[in-house]
């Protein structure tokens, strides 16, 4: 395997009219990994993927992929490529073989070649029996996974997957990123952008950005490490919203939200509190059935806590 990054990135920025959606970012992802790409929408994540597979024009800056300036020859690396979109750009009038077969003429496949991937895919997919089903009749689930063959059909070097996630149930999830991982045994490279922060542990490495800069990199115990000296609580209360707003302005808590069906209390490193002390002053509070247990930070802690110093 190669040396040289599968991405290189060097101030890199885009902007629409008077807004700047890319501003001047750096990152690079080695080849084989997968690289988790993390922020909430409207962050930069999309503008950043057109920049990267070259259907986008940077203000300023490079983007070196597959070791070829894709400002400059976008169409040396297009053909090596593979993009999925949260969309999962498929055409639900035509069946499941048509688009297979839509995609493999896109990337002029040899009919020996298309044939072992079409067999791949199928089984890949779970879609073998469904070949001639209308895509429009598929599961979110099965969509999602015809997507994906669709995308690597052609068997690409690096795999940009923009939101792949999006509106499908957990367990749907789960099954996709299990095939996310047999494509990086074999040597793909994948760049998935997301803003399920649970989604972080699947990836070797990970950028953080928010309002189009890059504000955290770092595989993910390096960010939770580097990035995340307070200390966190998890409450859980029959009462979650105005337990929320207690705690909110609550003497010594330093930031509170939102976290599953549960709270987080964020505080100091060296904050007096404790699992006894803190569940007290909640019972004080009107709160007795509070539960607190202290916990290590999730990557969604690190992230809020990365936001919050922004504003």
């Amino acid at each position: 395997m190669s040396d040289t990054p599968a991405i290189s990135v060097r101030g890199l920025t885009k902007a629409f009219g008077d807004f700047t959606a890319v501003d001047g970012i750096n990152f690079d992802v080695p080849r084989g990994e997968v690289f988790g790409f993390l922020g909430p929408n409207g962050s930069g994540k999309t503008t950043t993927i057109r920049m990267l597979t070259g259907t986008l024009r940077p203000k300023s800056g490079s983007a070196d992929v597959l070791g070829e300036d894709v400002v400059r020859h976008p169409d040396k690396v297009q053909r090596r490529i593979g993009y999925m979109s949260q969309k999962f750009s498929l055409f639900e009038d035509m069946t499941v073989d048509e688009n297979l077969r839509f995609y493999a003429g896109v990337y002029d496949l040899p009919p020996e070649k298309f044939a072992s991937q079409r067999e791949y895919v199928l089984n890949m997919a779970d879609l073998v029996g469904r070949e001639n089903e209308l895509t429009r009749n598929l599961s979110v689930g099965w969509r999602q996974r015809l997507a994906l063959g669709a995308a690597t059909i052609h068997e690409p070097e690096l795999l940009f997957l923009d939101e792949p996630t999006s509106g499908v149930d957990p367990v749907a999830r789960r099954q996709f990123w299990d095939l996310l991982y047999d494509l990086a045994s074999r040597g793909v490279t994948l760049f998935v952008t997301t803003h399920y922060m649970d989604e972080a542990a699947h990836c070797n490495r990970l950028a953080f950005i928010y309002r189009g800069r890059i504000i955290a990199e770092g595989s993910p115990g390096e960010i939770r490490a580097d990035h995340m000296e307070q200390r966190i609580f998890d409450i859980t209360t029959s009462r979650v919203d105005p337990a929320l707003q207690w705690l909110e302005t609550a003497p010594g808590v330093d930031e509170a939200y939102l976290s599953g069906a549960s709270l987080h209390a964020v505080v100091p490193a060296d904050s007096p509190f404790s699992n006894a002390r803190l569940r007290d002053r909640l019972a004080a509070a009107g709160f007795a059935d509070a539960e607190v247990e202290e916990v290590d930070p999730t990557i969604e802690d690190v992230f809020v806590n990365l936001v919050s110093r922004q504003r």
